[in-house]
């Protein structure tokens, strides 16, 4: 395919995390409501569906510090389909947690918790009444997933020790004595049974989802963050490929250093790669990990990109980033095997925002990664600035308003000074009366592959709707939409009617698209 024909293919996308889904009365999930919403994609011309992690989260809500980087996060479970399928029975629906009192404004992380746990105990109840094709199909699946007996087992005593992290359970268990480890299993094996059932129910909901999305011709982005939190499953079980000792210490922990937005840079308190163990084993764990989120999505975010580049390297017992040290990452090695992998090409997108050296830019191009321009970033004065529109060259990179750490483009509008929207009024011109589409429609109109908005801008929602902020660990991760109404369908129909007029189309040709640019 020539250079211009590849240059006349553009699309969009949006951003909308499958927990803010509406409807259901806790936490969105891959049911009822999740097929709706690529059905309205496809239906407006709208290629692309961006989420985040899918993983289980922590605490606070996060995905992006999860407990299990190969799990599906036990909230996304739908027990409507369950029910359909014949895994519970109907009268269960009236007594799971959140079904009488629920805010579908917000997520409860505590009742989406209980919903979950009261699922998982209802699907083991029943199992025995499953017919024996389910059980040797569900015994197959299980028989294929490395990591689901470990993910199962810490899940199970995560949940006995009151959700005190690993390093604090009883020693035996912390140090995974086997014949300790080996007695509890026996003894828990039921328990252990609802972790796994979960799983796979997620696994066979999200691949409904999938065979839709693939039948429509929407693309699914997914995510995966680049370090994964000390109190997991993959730290637990692979202890000597992260910077921690035998206890659950810190030896060496991951941030970034002092810049123009943080005197003392951002601490992060997750352990980094000792790369020398993961060589030495030609980097499975890797390998495996970004293996199994393309089982589940057609694109794969990287967050943190230039960490592959090189990472800032901070000892375990500091208490700020600012005595830390660049140090090398073998990410040339590592992206060509999973290159290698994926029999030649790289779904791949690059988490490129911040402060990014040449390295980190020679090594996205060199594997031909999309990187990440954002808009809100663009307008402070300077005529070079990397994303202003005019600036952007790249037709590999993808253009947003705004990301899932971002102000809302309403919200973000709302604070700028006078000076700095009539600024922005006089260059670009057009109708500013909704700055959010006028925002959308230039970032339609660049000359890029791809161009997204998070659900939040298309529906000019302020900062009230934001999604996370970052620093903060309170008031993220929950902002849900309340249904699927007429403001919705309006949004998503003049996205439509813009994307078309900046000549960005739809086609269900996934397999060839994806061959040409990834």
């Amino acid at each position: 395919m020539s250079e211009q024909k590849i240059n006349s293919d553009r699309f969009c996308g949006v951003l909308l995390h499958p927990s803010s889904l509406p409807n259901s009365g806790i936490c969105g999930t891959f049911g009822t409501e999740a097929r709706t919403w690529l059905k309205y994609l496809a239906k407006n011309e709208i290629a692309f569906w961006q989420f985040l992690p899918l993983a289980p989260t922590d605490s606070s809500g996060s995905p992006y510090s999860s407990p299990s980087s190969f799990a599906i996060n036990p909230w996304f479970l739908d027990a409507h389909d369950l029910v359909d399928d014949g895994y519970i029975p109907k009268i269960s629906l009236e007594v799971l947690p959140g079904t009488i009192s629920s805010n579908k404004k917000l997520l409860d992380f505590g009742i989406a918790d209980d919903r979950s746990n009261a699922l998982g105990k209802l699907l083991r109840e029943s199992w025995h009444l499953q017919s024996p094709s389910r059980q040797f199909r569900f015994a197959e699946w299980c028989d294929k997933q490395f990591w689901l007996e470990d993910h199962s087992m810490f899940m199970e005593l995560r949940k006995q020790n009151n959700r005190l992290p690993w390093w604090q359970w009883p020693k035996h268990f912390a140090l995974r004595e086997m014949f300790q480890l080996n007695k509890w299993k026996y003894n828990n094996n039921e328990l252990l049974l609802e972790h796994k059932l979960i799983q796979w129910h997620l696994h066979l909901q999200w691949q409904r989802l999938k065979k839709i999305s693939n039948e429509l011709g929407i693309f699914l982005m997914g995510d995966i963050p680049f370090y994964v939190s000390r109190d997991s499953a993959d730290v637990w079980s692979n202890k000597t490929l992260f910077s921690v000792n035998s206890e659950g210490r810190i030896l060496f922990q991951s941030g970034v250093p002092p810049d123009y937005f943080s005197e003392t840079g951002q601490l992060w308190g997750t352990p980094v790669y000792r790369w020398n163990k993961h060589k030495r084993t030609h980097f499975r764990w890797w390998r495996e990990r970004i293996k199994r989120q393309w089982q589940l999505v057609d694109l794969l975010r990287l967050d943190h990109f230039r960490a592959f580049s090189g990472f800032w390297k901070i000892n375990g017992d500091q208490q700020t980033a600012q005595d830390g040290f660049w140090s090398p990452s073998p990410g040339l090695h590592l992206l060509n095997l999973l290159r290698r992998d994926c029999g030649g090409k790289l779904p791949l997108i690059a988490e490129d925002l911040g402060v990014i050296t040449d390295d980190v830019e020679i090594l996205r191009n060199y594997f031909k990664l999309p990187g990440m321009k954002i808009l809100q970033f663009a307008f402070d004065g300077n005529n070079d600035n990397p994303y202003l529109p005019e600036n952007i060259h790249d037709y590999r990179s993808i253009v947003y308003t705004g990301t899932h750490d971002n102000s809302t483009t309403y919200g973000w509008w709302l604070t700028l000074n006078d000076s700095n929207r009539s600024n922005i009024i006089q260059k670009y011109g057009g109708d500013f009366v909704k700055p959010y589409w006028r925002f959308i429609e230039i970032g339609l109109n660049t000359n890029t592959l791809l161009f997204i908005a998070p659900i939040q801008d298309l529906l000019g929602l302020d900062n009230k709707s934001r999604f996370n902020t970052p620093g903060t660990i309170r008031g993220n991760w929950s902002w849900r939409l309340e249904k699927f109404d007429s403001c919705l369908i309006e949004a998503l129909e003049n996205y439509n009617r813009l994307s078309k007029r900046s000549g960005r189309i739809f086609h269900n040709l996934k397999s060839s698209v994806l061959s040409e640019y990834f």
